[in-house]
């Protein structure tokens, strides 16, 4: 025999009314369309593979390489106002004229 363990939980009033839907159209409880959610939950989710540390390491030594080698050799780009709409307006004049 399982063992039950109650709980309360407050949800959406449209979760409310999809759970009576499904309770009557499988004709069981509501508690048991909840437990089957949470049962479909817990297995999908342990069928998901498990973070790999080593190719997150490899992945951020890589991004770090990067870094350095960009560190200090440039300044950002800055722009105006002006010259972001400039930019814009010289884009959509050239696209005008493509068409």
């Amino acid at each position: 025999m399982t063992v039950m363990i109650r709980k309360q939980i407050y949800i959406p009033r449209r979760q409310d009314i999809l759970i009576k839907r499904l309770s009557q159209t499988r004709g069981i409880s509501e508690a048991e369309v909840i437990r089957q959610a949470i049962e479909h939950e817990i297995s999908g989710s342990m069928k998901q593979p498990l973070p790999n540390n080593d190719v997150w390491a490899e992945l951020m030594q890589a991004v770090e390489e990067v870094r350095q080698r960009w560190d200090g050799q440039r300044e950002p780009i800055r722009w105006t106002r002006e010259e972001i709409y400039a930019e814009r307006e010289d884009r959509w004049l050239k696209n005008r004229e493509d068409e």
